[in-house]
């Protein structure tokens, strides 16, 4: 018979094991990617190649209404588009392309998790995976429509493949090598020269491979990634050779931009600061308890990715949150190798830091709620009734109730968790993935109002209609809109505008864009015959559609 102890014990191995974290995952990646339209920024941004390719254009070549875009090879947007068909019958589209991210997040955090237990042994596995979910700079571009996230399952897979190099060697370079092609076909080559370098690196730098079998099978691996990489450019080059220079100029003119300045770069440690927490200090820890034998492929191979990542952060000088993204793979195998031998007053300040820190963040969510439902507190209220004037809160009851029990679900795993070194990113990553719910069920209505183009889309769509019952198939030309509007356009109302070439357009209608209301028309004979105002502050977005009145 099995006594009350045991039987315990058995239900938190159950709940605390494999299997919940298998559960965390899921939650933590599905909740918050329905629910919404797609948002201002990379969210719609990057949905619009899937879109293109769902419409059955760009499939080859990413598109954008019509238009090429050379940002990301097509690896991201094939996978988004194949999951969008596949859900069609229950999700709408941009959710279904979303699936994509929860696909490379989850991949991101197996193959993180088999790495670290390779480099440091089974204790290392569940925080190898804890700590990748925990990243703070992961969670919104998780729940995104975000092609780097492809490059970093990709990098991750990369490192477990080299991983594997001292005790298989030729397959774990084969899959190493598969690893650094799919890199490329994820972020270009941004993705090779994060994945690639490695293979020669740890071949010189690493006693473990160095050795006639280990280096024969990393060259051969480094050919296959080279090989494989270069399919899909000749593609491009035997059926659209222009769109092939196009794709090259924007990579040559990425890796050719200015490095980040002297003063940008304390931007960039903030940035690295914030965005790679809690895994930099526990990182930090395991280098200096590691200095020793910091030679070992254990500390090397992670070691030369995160610095890598940051060469190339710096040379490319982009101080973007998600160029951020690659980092985290060889931070969270970092921290993973130190979590065993943190010390117990280190461990413990980790886990009440934790406790602390979202337990202020998830007080914060339900002020915000309450400025929203109960306009208080009447300062934050004003906040909120000022960004979005029109927004009414859905089902503030429903709202209430599911998020007590969230909070009182997170309460009760925080309680019941039980000692172990991995205590400290089972807390933040439970936390975290409680307080991401929590925020999901009582501010997505209010977010989702204010990045949403919906409504702007169908009030354009109105007066379009109107224009062209006089001028029936009227052109759309614009001053240049950004990729998201664009997006926008397409999927709400199947428009698409027309760029303007050499300050003239043969379109009647002209779309104009601004922070600010049009105070004057471009030029006497156009004239507004449609406006709409999105947002407040700096965020204030205002359309307006000119008609040009002909003489």
């Amino acid at each position: 018979m099995i006594r009350e102890s045991e039987t315990s014990s058995l239900l938190q191995r159950r709940i605390y094991g494999t299997l919940g974290i298998t559960l965390l995952v899921g939650l933590y990646l599905l909740v918050g990617l329905a629910g919404h339209d797609p948002w201002r920024g990379d969210d719609a941004r990057h949905f619009g190649p899937i879109l293109s390719m769902l419409q059955g254009e760009g499939w080859l070549f990413p598109m954008l209404a019509g238009e090429a875009l050379p940002d990301y090879p097509p690896l991201y947007y094939w996978t988004g588009a194949l999951l969008a068909w596949a859900s069609s019958g229950f999700l709408a589209l941009h959710e279904g392309a979303r699936l994509a991210s929860a696909l490379f997040v989850a991949l991101g955090v197996y193959f993180s998790a088999r790495t670290a237990e390779a480099l440091y042994g089974r204790p290392a596995r569940t925080p190898g995976a804890l700590l990748m979910l925990g990243a703070l700079g992961l969670v919104l571009h998780a729940h995104e429509t975000q092609p780097l996230l492809a490059l970093v399952a990709m990098v991750a897979l990369t490192l477990r493949g080299l991983s594997r190099v001292p005790q298989s060697p030729l397959s774990g370079a084969l899959l190493a090598g598969l690893g650094s092609a799919l890199a490329f076909l994820a972020a270009g080559l941004g993705g090779l020269l994060l994945t690639a370098p490695l293979f020669p690196l740890i071949m010189l730098f690493s006693s473990d491979c160095r050795n006639p079998r280990a280096s024969g099978a990393l060259l051969l691996g480094l050919c296959l990634a080279l090989t494989l990489s270069a399919l899909w450019p000749l593609a491009v080059h035997l059926h659209q050779p222009e769109l092939l220079n196009l794709w090259l100029r924007t990579e040559w003119a990425r890796l050719g931009s200015s490095p980040l300045a002297a003063g940008e770069i304390v931007r960039g440690l903030e940035l690295f600061g914030w965005f790679t927490w809690p895994l930099w200090p526990i990182a930090l820890w395991s280098l200096w308890r590691g200095r020793r034998t910091l030679g070992d492929l254990r500390w090397l191979l992670p070691g030369l990715s995160a610095l890598l990542m940051i060469a190339v952060f710096a040379a490319a000088g982009d101080l973007s949150q998600a160029a951020a993204l690659p980092i985290l793979p060889a931070m969270a195998l970092l921290a993973a190798g130190g979590v065993p031998s943190l010390r117990r007053g280190a461990a413990n300040a980790l886990d009440w830091f934790s406790l602390m820190s979202l337990a202020v963040f998830g007080i914060l969510v339900w002020l915000a709620w309450s400025a929203q439902s109960a306009g208080w507190p009447p300062g934050l209220a004003r906040h909120v009734a000022r960004n979005a004037p029109d927004f009414v809160l859905p089902d503030p009851v429903f709202q209430a109730v599911l998020g007590a029990v969230i909070s009182l679900i997170w309460i009760a795993l925080l309680w019941k968790l039980p000692r172990s070194s991995s205590r400290a990113p089972a807390n933040w990553a439970i936390g975290l993935t409680m307080l991401w719910c929590l925020a999901v069920v009582l501010l997505m209505p209010w977010f989702d109002n204010g990045r949403s183009y919906r409504e702007m889309v169908r009030s354009l769509d109105i007066a379009v209609t109107g224009e062209r019952e006089t001028s029936p198939g009227a052109c759309i030309a614009t001053t240049g809109l950004p990729a998201h509007v664009k997006t926008s356009l397409d999927y709400f109302a199947d428009l698409r505008t027309e760029r303007i070439i050499d300050d003239s357009t043969p379109c009647p209608l002209l779309l104009v864009m601004d922070d600010a209301p049009l105070k004057t028309p471009l030029a006497p004979e156009w004239q507004a015959v449609w406006e709409f105002q999105r947002g407040a502050g700096r965020r204030a977005e205002h359309f307006v559609l000119l008609r040009r009145e002909l003489p």
